[in-house]
């Protein structure tokens, strides 16, 4: 059972995807993957939203640039957290996709990551988090995790001089 369903807007979302699918299967997390456009499939979309729940779904993860009405018009059929990531595209390099996620009208929430491949990843750790609140064995996989980054950058701390050392040699 995916309790992860991750939605695009247009298959060339994917490789901005690769971060979040690469973070579950880190945490052996099960997902799905759907391509459904808010505006060229609407009705399933709104099959999709109002049936993820019933099929065991617990968060839905949904990218789409430009007008990016995709995780609002998921959110408004069902009340499964949403989580938006807004996707580049020409001429406003996602910016008019946060727009329109950000701005979502009172009692419809998003919740917004940042754009792109980061918003991927942002958007997966968001997800396994939401799940970790009743999943002890993956509440423990994040608590590894953010403490595996923290020791990566103290060991990058600990021989910044030693580069910088080098870099003036």
């Amino acid at each position: 059972m995916a309790e992860i369903a991750v939605v695009m807007g247009s298959k060339s979302d994917l490789p901005s995807l690769k971060g979040a699918f690469e973070i579950f299967k880190k945490f052996g997390v099960e997902f799905e993957a759907r391509v459904i456009s808010a505006h060229r499939t609407p009705d399933e979309a709104a099959i999709f939203a109002k049936e993820a729940e019933g099929k065991g779904t617990k968060v839905i993860i949904c990218a789409a640039g430009m007008a990016a009405h995709l995780a609002g018009v998921i959110a408004a059929h069902t009340t499964l957290p949403v989580i938006g990531i807004p996707m580049a595209s020409e001429p406003f390099k996602a910016f008019d996709a946060l727009l329109a996620m950000v701005q979502m009208p009172p009692g419809i929430p998003v919740a917004t990551v940042t754009a792109g491949s980061a918003g991927g990843k942002n958007s997966a750790l968001l997800a396994i988090s939401m799940l970790a609140l009743s999943d002890k064995t993956l509440a423990d996989k994040l608590k590894v995790f953010r403490q595996e980054q923290s020791d990566a950058v103290r060991k990058a701390d600990a021989g910044v001089m030693g580069d910088i050392a080098e870099m003036l040699k």
